[in-house]
């Protein structure tokens, strides 16, 4: 297999301001603020969009409410689409 790019990197941030200091400030990565926590970038080689969405954005697009169900579940922290 030969792998080109990765379409999406989906990075679901329960703390999203430390997130956002690990992949901006630490590893450099050229991530833009869109509102609400969320940030992303369509300028990482190899990877056509990559975003660190908070978890509460993730539970509600998942479950229709901002808090990620109970012990049950466990809570998503990223999905990659080849």
């Amino acid at each position: 297999m030969n792998i080109e790019f990765l379409s999406t990197v989906a990075v679901i941030a329960p703390e999203p301001t430390a997130s956002r200091e690990l992949y901006v400030s630490a590893l450099g990565l050229p991530l833009e603020s869109q509102g609400d926590g969320y940030h992303h970038s369509e300028q990482i080689a190899g990877c056509k969009s990559f975003g660190v969405r908070p978890l509460s954005q993730a539970a509600e697009a998942c479950f229709g409410t901002p808090r990620w169900p109970g012990a049950a579940r466990a809570a998503s922290q990223h999905r990659i689409r080849c």
